[in-house]
């Protein structure tokens, strides 16, 4: 009778202990799905919220190009920028994105130069100084991106028409001392 009660006070203990298992590890998966929302976000709307947080980066500029891809939680964050400073904020600013568990930054500094700088002016003026295209201009982002890197320049983002990008293009290479002129614009409503 002793071992009987010995017994059923163990299968008492071990229903206790299995109970508070079962009910430990439900809290934690219902915590990590508050965590995530309820649901893991979808590549879509990290993209989204990654473009969100670098166009929101405070020294991000026309001479500037930042790009990105979203593989699953994992995002790599390309492109060339002026300031170092960029290239940290970035790959910050990307982390704190829910949903992205990793971050790898291919991101160039462009090296320091006062002839790209004199060139980055000058485009500028070229660019957005003609009539037909200084509307691109304005808001907070201008579509134009120019950058410079040892007297070459590439023009990336985006206009509303070919005779635009035609236009941008012959304007950058009238610009004194540059070596080459790469038009990677694109026509359409496809800014990034």
């Amino acid at each position: 009778m002793k071992e009987a009660r010995i017994c059923r006070v163990k299968t008492i203990i071990g229903l206790v202990v299995f109970a508070a298992l079962v009910s430990q590890t439900m809290l934690a998966q219902q915590n990590q799905r508050q965590k995530l929302g309820g649901s893991a976000p979808s590549e879509q709307s990290i993209s989204q919220e990654v473009r969100h947080q670098l166009l929101l980066l405070p020294y991000y500029n026309l001479f500037d190009w930042l790009a990105f891809k979203v593989n699953g939680g994992s995002v790599t964050v390309m492109g060339q920028v002026t300031d170092p400073s960029v290239k940290s904020d970035a790959e910050g600013a990307v982390k704190g994105v829910k949903g992205v568990e990793s971050v790898k930054n291919e991101i160039e500094v462009l090296p320091p130069s006062p002839n790209d700088d004199l060139i980055r002016r000058q485009e500028y003026r070229a660019i957005y100084g003609y009539d037909g295209l200084g509307r691109y201009a304005w808001g907070p982002y201008p579509a134009i991106h120019i950058i410079v890197k040892n007297g070459n320049v590439t023009l990336m983002g985006a206009v509303d028409s070919q005779a635009d990008k035609d236009m941008a293009n012959i304007r950058a290479r009238g610009v004194p001392g540059v070596f080459s002129v790469t038009n990677d614009l694109t026509v359409g409503n496809t800014y990034k």
